[in-house]
């Protein structure tokens, strides 16, 4: 079988028709002959071009209302026939099987339906048979036919047919392209039939995911790593437009992901902080630049080559700050005109704008790989609210009390667990993370609000008079006594400890006040 093949049939079937036209018109220049089906078959026409309609090549008309076009032997013999066995060669002389050497499908837009809210009947109506069918026929016997799936190929099979013919190197990997792309379409498929049946976890769970960006190492230089979008379109780091600034990293893209999470959970004007994946500091106020100016002084150290997330537009002032300090990235809806240019300063600076933000009540699924498989559940979605607050002290919380309470339980959230969060006017003053108990955790946030109180040229902690938020009960009293040493005076946490009593005791002691959420947001 020679390398370079030329093209003198090809059958070209598209719903998103981006170039097809042109090469339709170089397909007929080179000599081949155009077979096509419907709208495709129509704008080929229209545009002058010679092509014929496949009911004609086959000698088989439409039926049942489009659904049975392609699907028979005069298509799939022409595309599966082996070109170098006589046999095969003689079998498709005998049945009048004529060779296809090139197949240019790419499939009913089912996924776009559903992403719109398409009715069931609809959806179904838009699950391709004959295309998937022809594409794996044609990928199958890539040793003598090309398969091209993406309008982005158009052109790459069009450079090598004006050299002469199609290279073998190309068809093996248009036909790899082609059987990745079936499966994503059969995966989107299963996993919308399963959400219409009520199952969160099918017996067979079918993934897909488009390549991004191939990135130049993982978590560390010596690993390999890639960058896929799924194609649920929630705004994020796979919807957002790079605005600036150099390439994204594998561990840039995890800390922008973990940052911007963050920032979508409070309705005023706020901005994350984060650093290795957990917020170093968090704040809302009236104004973005008010809010960097607390987050900022929760831990001026770990900012330093941060990652910030905004739930705002941009603006000169917010802009003007976040540039002072050096900044890996920054993420947010949008961003004005003076802000970019103030950003445009920093060239290294990757300047992210989403046009959204992601809704933290959305429902989803989260996957985590381990030995064998992979571990899968739904997205934390869990939000607590002032009506799900139980008081369980004595003392109950002052109002200011309860926003903060409400303010630290949400950073929390986003908090390697054990989790510990310190917030006054609703800003973090301290925060332990990661640690294996939870006293420690406390004695780390407490630590830091020190620091923190000693950079600021302030004569007593941060977190005196501020709350704390545990991210899971409290096991013992130690982590809430902890706590309160450093100066808190409330506490949020889920309870559900057999020894609640005592903590509470504990806090009653100490004049705390405390309120049980009876919701956990552990994150590992």
């Amino acid at each position: 079988m020679p390398d370079m093949i030329p093209v003198r049939r090809a059958l070209l079937s598209v719903s998103d028709k981006t170039g097809i036209v042109e090469f339709a018109r170089m397909l007929v220049a080179h000599g081949a002959e155009v077979l096509s089906t419907g709208g495709t078959a129509q704008a080929i026409r229209d545009a002058g071009i010679p092509v014929k309609d496949i009911s004609e090549f086959t000698g088989f008309p439409e039926i049942l209302d489009g659904r049975v076009k392609t699907l028979l032997p005069q298509v799939h013999g022409g595309l599966l026939g082996r070109r170098d066995l006589p046999e095969h060669l003689a079998e498709m002389e005998r049945h009048a099987i004529t060779p296809i050497d090139l197949v240019a499908v790419n499939l009913y837009p089912f996924e776009a339906t559903v992403a719109k809210g398409g009715a069931f009947a609809d959806c179904i109506e838009n699950i391709d048979i004959g295309g998937p069918a022809m594409i794996r026929s044609a990928a199958k016997n890539f040793a003598s036919v090309v398969v091209v799936t993406e309008p982005a190929q158009l052109i790459e099979v069009q450079g090598e047919l004006a050299a002469g013919g199609t290279s073998m190197a190309l068809r093996r990997r248009l036909a790899q392209a082609a059987y990745a792309r079936t499966a994503a379409y059969d995966a989107a498929i299963s996993t919308w039939f399963a959400g219409q049946n009520g199952e969160a976890f099918p017996q067979r769970l079918a993934t897909a995911g488009l390549l991004r960006q191939t990135l130049r190492y993982g978590e560390n230089p010596h690993q390999r790593a890639g960058f896929y979008s799924d194609g649920t379109q929630r705004p994020g780091i796979a919807t957002a437009a790079q605005i600036q600034g150099k390439e994204l990293s594998y561990n840039n893209l995890n800390d922008t992901d973990a940052a911007f999470e963050c920032v979508a959970e409070f309705d005023e004007p706020a901005i994350v902080i984060v650093k290795h994946a957990n917020p170093c500091g968090v704040a809302t106020a009236a104004s973005l630049a008010e809010a960097w100016d607390l987050a900022l002084r929760c831990d001026p150290v770990s900012a330093f080559g941060g990652i910030v997330a905004a739930n705002r537009l941009l603006d000169a002032p917010a802009a003007e700050r976040i540039t002072a300090i050096f900044t890996e990235v920054v993420v947010a809806p949008d961003a004005d005109d003076a802000a970019r240019a103030i950003f445009a300063r920093k060239k290294n600076l990757r300047l992210l704008l989403t046009g959204a933000l992601p809704d933290p009540a959305a429902p989803g699924m989260v996957w985590k790989s381990v030995a064998g498989g992979f571990l899968a559940q739904s997205r934390d979605a869990g939000r607590i609210t002032l009506p799900d607050l139980k008081v369980v002290t004595q003392r109950a919380p002052t109002d200011r009390e309860l926003a903060d309470l409400l303010f630290a339980f949400r950073v929390c959230k986003h908090v390697k667990s054990n989790a510990i969060v310190y917030a006054k006017d609703l800003a973090t003053v301290g925060i332990g993370a990661g640690q294996m108990n939870r006293v420690e955790s406390s004695r780390i946030a407490a630590w830091k609000s020190e620091a923190a109180a000693k950079a600021a040229g302030l004569d007593r902690p941060l977190a005196e008079g501020s709350v704390v938020a545990s991210d899971a009960f409290f096991p013992f009293a130690d982590g809430l006594e902890t706590a309160a040493a450093a100066g808190a005076t409330a506490v949020i946490q889920p309870g559900g400890s057999m020894r609640d009593a005592e903590v509470i005791a504990a806090a009653d002691k100490a004049g705390l006040a405390m309120v049980f959420t009876g919701m956990r947001h552990f994150r590992h």
